[in-house]
């Protein structure tokens, strides 16, 4: 059945209701749909003023009773129980609604710019490797469910928007966003238990698109032009990249959507902005779960591959990685999967976004599913000692240290007082690296990939790569 959100007609303003209307739904409550597991779950929509609205899940005898406002809208909560499915929800008003084929799981709010965007099929002339094996083996009788949801811009919070839950076919899988989708497979393949993603995401855009007016204007106030919202007029060049539009029209209407955590791949679009950037992104993390009623949802977010950026500063992705990683410590229950390992000099999508899934699936498994059994998170810097001529980096990381061993560690630069930085080299150790250049005797500063683009090979001994650092604050 394909569910359609509709508005009330304009006539109630002057009290001519109309009769028999049938209770209807947002288009995200749909057929094929996950909720949330073990929670109460939020669901909304509309119907006649002066109709109760009677919702009678499958899974329980149990009835739940909405009554709408004066504009007919209405909301309840549902309590939902352990994973499985599939299960109907009926919604009556006199008239019946009925959702089909609906599982119980852990539901994830997935959003960000292209990175986030690009398909498992690929982007044109950009593929996703492997993205052929999983999309033939696809098969509906894997509880996997999808919901991408329609690009829409608005001046003003919108109610509605379109999306609706798609089961785990060829087709579907092929369209849905490849970091996401692995995330969701790698969950799936360890936990048993069906999954649903809410994608919502647009490329090239801000992170300030995707926030809110309160929020911006409260905190971000003299740093934003909000005049489009205060004149109500669109911007001429790229409308969805401008303060809050992308929230009013793709995330607003899914206000209060009941969800685990949240996965955000975003930043490119903010390089240019680091120290603005460490504050925007807690700032966003604290209104998404204010708005959505999760004060302590978990969000894990990748940090952005390394790209060919030909018209900046070759550092200037440097001081962006730095930003990002600085807001684990302000995020609570936060994780970042590296990337470093991962960037195509000329493509700014990389193809490896099984390994990004993995990623954001390990830290997720091992905080939220106290799934164990690996070092979950990429090693970071600790602490570096200059003696004979030499850098001694330690890391943070896991009992196993620092890999790889035996070979030469690249991606490392080092520089003297004269503050000129040379290709550098290192061994591991455990859990430090020695790092020289026969270029520079005497160093008083280390940096790991910490460019644009750099190519580095340390890693933990699962394979995560190393955080890009600098130790110097010039």
């Amino acid at each position: 059945m394909k569910l359609q959100n509709i508005l009330l007609p304009f006539a109630v303003l002057c009290f001519c209701i109309p009769a028999g209307a049938k209770v209807t739904l947002p288009s995200f409550f749909s057929d094929n749909m996950v909720l949330q597991q073990q929670c109460d779950a939020a669901v909304w929509g509309s119907t006649d003023r002066g109709r109760t609205v009677v919702i009678s899940p499958s899974w329980t005898r149990k009835k739940y009773k909405a009554v709408p406002d004066a504009d007919g809208k209405w909301r309840a909560s549902i309590p939902t129980p352990e994973a499985g499915g599939p299960y109907t929800i009926k919604f009556s008003d006199g008239d019946k609604t009925t959702l089909h084929n609906v599982l119980i799981g852990e539901v994830w709010f997935c959003s960000g710019q292209s990175n986030m965007e690009m398909p498992v099929r690929g982007f044109h002339g950009q593929p996703v490797e492997g993205s052929a094996d999983v999309i033939l083996v696809a098969r509906p009788s894997v509880p996997i469910r999808m919901c991408t949801i329609d690009k829409k811009y608005s001046l003003t919070p919108l109610d509605s928007c379109n999306g609706s839950w798609q089961e785990h076919t060829p087709q579907a899988v092929a369209d849905c966003s490849a970091a996401a989708y692995f995330f969701a497979l790698k969950l799936y393949e360890v936990l048993g238990i069906p999954v649903g993603l809410l994608i919502t995401d647009w490329g090239g855009t801000p992170i300030e698109a995707w926030m809110d007016e309160p929020t911006l204007r409260r905190d971000f106030g003299g740093e934003f032009n909000f005049a489009h919202l205060d004149h109500g007029f669109l911007p001429d060049k790229y409308p969805n990249c401008s303060p809050c539009m992308l929230f009013n029209g793709q995330v607003a209407p899914l206000v209060p959507f009941t969800f685990k955590g949240m996965l955000w791949y975003q930043g490119e679009s903010n390089r240019d902005r680091a120290e603005q950037y460490a504050r925007l992104q807690p700032a966003y993390v604290q209104m998404m779960r204010e708005l959505f009623r999760n004060p302590e949802a978990p969000f894990y977010f990748v940090q952005i591959a390394p790209y060919d950026y030909s018209m900046d500063p070759p550092t200037l992705c440097g001081y962006f990685f730095e930003a990002q990683e600085s807001t684990l410590a302000k995020i609570p229950h936060s994780g970042m999967a590296a990337t470093v390992d991962l960037g195509e000099r000329k493509c700014i999508h990389p193809s490896r976004k099984r390994e990004v899934g993995n990623r954001l699936a390990y830290m997720a498994l091992a905080d939220e599913y106290g799934v164990k059994g690996i070092e979950e998170r990429s090693p970071s810097y600790k602490s570096v000692e200059f003696k004979d001529g030499k850098a001694v980096v330690t890391f943070n990381v896991g009992p196993l240290g620092m890999a790889p061993y035996g070979r030469e560690v690249t991606g490392f630069e080092l520089a003297g007082s004269d503050r000129v930085f040379h290709v550098a080299t290192g061994k591991t150790a455990g859990a430090k690296v020695t790092v020289s250049s026969p270029e520079v005797p005497d160093p008083v500063a280390v940096r790991y990939c910490f460019r644009n683009w750099c190519s580095g090979n340390l890693t933990n001994s699962y394979g995560l790569p190393a955080l890009p650092f600098r130790s110097d604050d010039w």
